[in-house]
């Protein structure tokens, strides 16, 4: 095409233009943050103190509003910084334009531009073939068959579909939207929630009050209601008013919206400090996810090692003339792959005859060939293309020679003679004629990293598609325990046989993409929390499938789409600083909610238990506002972000509940225990609420010191903060007024200092009790990893 064509087209909006975000839109973000079933009761409940005229009760709703844009402005900071980093790291395309190549941002392309089609690329937008070479496609993220499909002239490709072999020609007919694979891609890249323990406890705690909520609010409400009279006169009288702002204030208390707050904030703080370590975290919750994991699984090329293969030497077989023009041939080839690309070097002299025909590379056969005058040349994996046991002395030879060499670590391939057969087969008569040797750089952080997995007992299985033997011999260099490899070709295919394998082996070779997903699937289904790094499109079904599937940035853009995160650097080292992420995210979640929880806990069992003894509720809205900030609200923000290098430890809601209930039922004792008494002793209903308010700021302290403990200075001074506050809120008169609090006569201060210290040693052993609980579930949750760990060293050890 020329350049007035393309401007036309831009011009008409023919272009493959759509933006679709890496991360959450701005709309999920505001939905999330706001259109929720407890906003909407805390919004109910604020119009009704508004509209009765007690806006001074009304607090929560400012702070619920403050909750909101808090949350949304943090996750969209994440959601700039995610998707600017993503623009940063756009694909592009190879056109033909003005009768030259040219690479062209992938928003660029246009109706009619002609695509060039190489090993590796991903097609950018619908097109139909013009020429082809051998083009085989890898369709798997469009139709799951990870088989390749070969595509001829006429044939079309479809946007989302890989490379693998061969090259050619397409002319683009549908862009953008139109385009076939952006639903999938959008599916793929689209914001979703990753399996997340915190957020699916945190869920299921809202499911739960959500369902009482209702019922409790009644009982409150009736109890009120007959506080003040019975429900005739309250309503003659006008004191359903003081009823209603009651059941209001204890409504509210049970909403643990700043848990959801806390947890959004620090997916969307961990993300943003990943991001600026080159890690792009394309679903937030991931950052929790990795630190989950239990197994690794690591594609070798591009991961253990640096991807960049080195032509290392030629070993001869046999004598045949004219091999080293047919290497050079493969080594300038425009779809050549990078082991062919290093032979251009050490054979320059290219066979100045045209060749007769050609089998481009196949993932499933592992080898390609070529036709000139003198005969048919095959070049793959020595084992792919002499299979089997020979008699013939020299494939004998070859076997032997090829293990050896493999053994040290080293890439192996042959090249083969014979005559063509007309078809995609070796010929009967083939004979190995030279045996090549290639070498990778291992990547200098990888044995570093791994050694980083094996303390923390995260399993390492390495599955690739090279030799097994030198994909062991490459293990060992980076610090595994890997005394061979074991060759995929050989895996079974009873479900239970294949768990065992997977079991005995650490390295795993010529393995395909669909065995790769198989393998993921099979540790899944026996209970591992699963990673699964790469970056070839090989590795994209087992990354998708993956719990955590972990992608380098050069890698190709198929497996990219589907990764929860992106080594943008491509450096295997950043992800011990994502575990330690996720660590901090998860150790400091359950902490925190523990105060939410038990703030929960408390205020439904206060509804419950002064519903059922006819008692009027104790609290102000806005007393319960003002101490909530800050017990709860304002510290559990700078508990949240706090380092915490905590190993996880599953069961975070069990954990979690076994403090907050037995917490709230203390606390629930204390100010009920109370409140029966100074109302038998006749005391005034505004110095029993400022009591009760008294009595709840003590505990709430206390218990944030209880989960605060080992008390650092940073958390010191928080804590000494909050103290100096809540002072301040009964010291100053225009707050006391405010909060409606007057001075405790001696009768009342002796009920709340007594009280207070009942409350304090129940929580005291509440909280002895939760350490012995959680102390149990770390020993456990080591052993369990320890005896994994043991028993797949000794069976990759060969030791029973």
């Amino acid at each position: 095409m020329t350049a007035a064509e393309v401007a036309e087209r831009v011009a008409a909006g023919r272009t493959n233009a759509f933006v679709q975000d890496t991360s959450r839109s701005v709309w999920s973000i505001v939905r999330a943050n706001v259109l929720t079933l407890f906003n909407g009761i805390i919004l109910a409940c604020f119009l009704v103190l508004l509209a009765i005229g007690r806006w001074q009760d009304a607090l929560f709703g400012f702070s619920a509003v403050a909750n909101a844009v808090i949350g949304s402005v943090q996750e969209y900071r994440a959601k700039r910084a995610l998707d600017k980093l993503a623009l940063l790291n756009a694909p592009h395309a190879r056109v033909l334009r003005d009768g030259a190549e040219a690479e062209v941002d992938v928003a660029a392309v246009v109706v009619d531009d002609m695509l060039v089609l190489r090993a590796g690329d991903q097609v950018p937008a619908d097109a139909l073939v013009q020429a082809s070479r051998g083009l085989q496609l890898d369709e798997s993220m469009l139709t799951g068959e990870s088989d390749p499909v070969e595509k001829a002239p006429g044939d079309r490709v479809l946007s989302g579909s890989v490379v693998v072999g061969g090259e050619g020609t397409a002319v683009v007919d549908r862009v953008g939207a139109d385009s076939f694979a952006n639903s999938l891609a959008a599916e793929a890249k689209r914001f979703s929630l990753v399996a997340s323990e915190l957020r699916s406890s945190i869920n299921r705690v809202l499911k739960w009050v959500a369902w009482i909520i209702g019922p409790v609010a009644l009982l409150v409400l009736n109890a009120q209601m007959i506080a003040q009279g019975g429900w005739v006169q309250a309503w003659e009288s006008g004191a359903w008013r003081d009823a209603a702002v009651a059941t209001i204030a204890s409504v509210v208390a049970m909403v643990p919206l700043g848990l959801v707050l806390m947890t959004s904030i620090t997916f969307a703080v961990g993300a943003v400090k990943l991001a600026r370590q080159q890690v792009l975290v394309q679903e937030l919750p991931a950052v929790e996810g990795l630190a989950r994991v239990d197994l690794i699984c690591l594609d070798k090329t591009g991961t253990l090692t640096q991807g960049d293969i080195v032509f290392d030497a030629a070993h001869p077989l046999a004598e045949v003339p004219g091999w080293e023009g047919v290497l050079a041939w493969y080594g300038v080839q425009n779809d050549a792959n990078a082991t062919a690309r290093s032979l251009a070097e050490p054979f320059p002299a290219v066979r100045t005859d045209a060749p007769v025909d050609r089998v481009p590379f196949s993932s499933a056969r592992k080898w390609s060939a070529v036709m000139f005058g003198d005969g048919m040349w095959i070049l793959g994996g020595p084992e792919m293309v002499f299979p089997g046991a020979s008699a013939d002395p020299m494939r004998r030879k070859l076997a032997e020679r090829a293990a050896e060499l493999a053994a040290t670590g080293r890439r192996t391939l042959v090249l083969a003679h014979g005559t063509p057969t007309g078809d995609e087969t070796v010929p009967a008569d083939a004979v190995p004629v030279v045996l090549l040797t290639f070498r990778e750089n291992i990547r200098p952080d990888a044995a570093e990293t791994l050694a980083y997995f094996a303390a923390q007992d995260v399993g390492v299985r390495i599955i690739s598609g090279d030799n097994p033997q030198t994909v062991a011999a490459i293990a060992r260099e980076v610090g595994l325990d890997a005394p061979h490899g074991f060759d995929a070709r050989e895996l079974p295919d009873d479900a239970d046989e294949l768990l065992r394998v997977l079991d005995e082996n650490l390295v795993f070779g010529r393995v395909t993409p669909d065995q790769k997903k198989r393998i993921v699937v099979a540790l899944k289904a026996a209970g591992h929390t699963v990673a699964m790094t790469g970056d070839g499109v090989n590795d994209a079904l087992a990354i998708k499938e993956a719990d955590i599937g972990v992608a380098m940035n050069s890698g190709a853009a198929a497996t990219k789409a589907v990764a929860r995160l992106v080594l943008l650097d491509g450096k295997f080292s950043h992800l011990p600083s994502v575990v330690a992420e996720g660590r901090q995210v998860i150790a400091n979640i359950e902490r925190v909610s523990m105060l939410f929880l038990t703030k929960t806990a408390y205020a439904t069992f206060l509804a419950i238990t002064f519903g059922i003894l006819l008692l009027p509720f104790p609290f102000l809205p806005r007393q319960l506002s003002v101490t909530d900030g800050l017990t709860i609200g304002i510290p559990a923000f700078f508990l949240a972000l706090l380092p915490n290098a905590q190993r996880y430890v599953p069961g975070f809601l069990r954990r979690s509940l076994t403090f907050a209930v037995p917490a709230g039922v203390a606390v629930t004792l204390g100010i009920a225990a109370f409140a029966r008494l100074a109302a038998n002793a006749q005391i005034p209903e505004a110095e029993i609420r400022t009591g009760s308010t008294l009595i709840l700021t003590i505990i709430g302290l206390w218990i944030l010191v209880v989960l605060s403990r080992p008390v650092t200075r940073f958390k010191g001074l928080v804590i000494g903060a909050m103290m100096i506050g809540l002072v301040l809120v009964y010291t100053v008169p225009i707050v006391r007024d405010f909060l409606q609090l007057v001075d405790p006569s001696l009768t009342t201060a002796l009920l709340v200092l007594g009280t207070s210290l009942l409350s304090i040693a129940l929580i005291e052993i509440v909280r002895f009790a939760h350490r012995r609980i959680a102390r149990r579930d770390a020993e456990t949750a080591g052993l369990a990893r320890s005896a994994t760990g043991a028993r797949g060293a000794r069976r990759s050890a060969g030791r029973p």
